[in-house]
């Protein structure tokens, strides 16, 4: 949802000042320090150099949104049985674009966004085990009360829409998973998050939508599930163990993510303040295991330079293990922990109930001032190679500048090699570039989505408080390192 969308409906407003300071707390006595991956910069006439990193194999990066607008928060998905097949989608409106030949080309579908609500947002999207895919995103007329959404909300809900032909075509009808009328008081239904069960169980082809419910007095993670492909939903239910503050900005439960097991295992988490949160369900969503805390983060939320908006949530994936390896769960995320932003990753050989010490996906210098973030991640089911995506400011050290850039370890998480996805960079102006980006991984084939602002040169600006922008539009990446490990 966000402020993004809050402008959409505000004629856009740009160059936004950022949100008024947040409550911070303090990490957790005794909470680990995480360790680095150490690669020092280079130094030139006692100057950090601009870093260079390699380009990752077959790189493609397009420009999906065409004119530039106010577009964000990216999702992608990758065919289960054809790993050239991906579609991205984004907002604002929830829109589609699809590929069949590996990201060489890329088509905008049409018909996606909501046709009964103003906006359509928070946008994600899979594809299930019938090879279909499906888009998910909240839907609204208007926002309540800034950051304390569900105060004086209008109506709103969450939904999904169906293409059964992979993307190119979307069904007309979209499919409410939870609604609510426009009366006082109502909830407000924020950052839904979808995922399938592609397995070969009894779960085979269930679908499972969890986001935040935000009231008058609290906010929960609630989870409802289909078994008819999307056509009807569960009633939701309330799988956070404590409840959150009502508010967006501070003490809130956000960020669900999720994955399937080889065994149709769901495991979910989410952030709860500087705690991941983690439960999991073994009858097919029906119940769940009371949630927990598994991993000590820094704060959710966090300011940066020229950043309108920066938050560390999760996003849980797993290898399914091979050869007699057991299944890998992992957890990538971000935060302030060592004074500047870095990207995290811990994971889990025993089904989430004891977590790795966390390790630095990024492989620049420890304490170097650098910050990367809103990292997304994926670990290709076939290879078992663990792949994540974040913006990253290195390019040019100490700067506000940012690149794309692509983490891939093989042995379990434990070392990233660091690709450049992007050459050029983009400064965000302290635009809306949404609250995450998306990463998916099959067979070797990697597939990213991100937000930049345009122009993406910010030549000739570098004094102005508030800069002006003509917008952002959304890219898509791919890569290909083959069936190699």
């Amino acid at each position: 949802m966000r402020k993004a969308i809050c402008a959409a409906l505000l004629l856009m407003i740009v160059a936004a000042a950022p949100s008024s300071a947040q409550h911070r707390r303090r990490r957790p006595i005794g909470a680990p320090v995480h360790p680095a991956n150490t690669a020092p910069a280079a130094a030139v006439g006692g100057k950090t150099a601009p870093v260079s990193l390699p380009m990752p194999p077959e790189s493609k990066v397009q420009n999906v949104t065409g004119s530039s607008g106010f577009f964000s928060e990216p999702g992608v998905a990758i065919d289960p049985g054809n790993r050239k097949h991906a579609v991205v989608v984004w907002q604002d409106p929830a829109t589609a674009a699809w590929t069949d030949d590996g990201g060489n080309t890329w088509r905008r579908a049409s018909g996606v966004k909501s046709t009964r609500y103003k906006v359509s947002g928070d946008v994600s999207v899979t594809f299930d085990a019938e090879h279909h895919a499906i888009i998910c995103y909240m839907a609204f007329d208007k926002l309540g009360t800034t950051d304390y959404w569900a105060h004086r909300a209008g109506r709103n809900g969450i939904f999904v829409r169906r293409s059964l032909d992979g993307g190119a075509t979307w069904e007309s009808q979209d499919r409410a998973v939870t609604e609510n009328p426009d009366k006082p008081g109502a909830p407000m239904e924020d950052k839904p998050w979808i995922v399938a069960d592609q397995t070969k169980t009894a779960f085979r082809g269930n679908l499972y939508v969890g986001w935040t419910h935000f009231t008058l007095a609290h906010s929960s993670i609630l989870l409802s599930r289909s078994t008819d492909d999307g056509l009807t939903w569960s009633a939701p239910l309330q799988i956070s163990t404590r409840l959150g503050s009502p508010r967006d900005d501070n003490g809130d439960v956000e960020g669900f993510t999720g994955s399937v097991a080889p065994d149709g295992t769901l495991y979910v988490s989410w952030t709860d303040g500087e705690h991941i949160v983690f439960t999991r369900s073994h009858d097919g969503g029906v119940t769940f295991e009371r949630s927990r805390e598994v991993l000590p983060t820094g704060d959710a939320y966090f300011s940066l330079t020229q950043v309108r908006r920066c938050n560390g949530f999760p996003v849980m994936t797993l290898a399914p293990g091979e050869g007699g390896s057991p299944m890998r769960l992992y957890e990538v995320w971000s935060d302030l922990t060592n004074g500047d932003a870095d990207i995290f990753c811990s994971s889990s050989d025993d089904r989430g109930s004891r977590w790795s010490a966390p390790v630095r996906v990024n492989d620049d210098a420890l304490h170097d001032g650098v910050d990367q973030f809103f990292a997304s991640a994926s670990a290709d089911p076939q290879t078992g190679a663990l792949y994540v995506l974040l913006y990253d400011r290195r390019a040019i050290p100490g700067g506000q500048r940012a690149r794309v850039v692509l983490a891939r370890s093989t042995d379990g998480g434990r070392i990233f090699r660091n690709f450049d996805w992007t050459t050029t960079g983009f400064n965000p102006m302290n635009a809306f570039i949404g609250d995450y980006t998306a990463v998916a991984a099959l067979g070797g084939m990697v597939y990213g989505a991100w937000a930049e602002t345009q122009p993406p040169s910010d030549a000739g600006v570098t004094g102005s408080p508030q800069r002006r922008y003509l917008g952002t539009v959304v890219r898509a990446a791919s890569a290909d390192f083959g069936t190699r490990h």
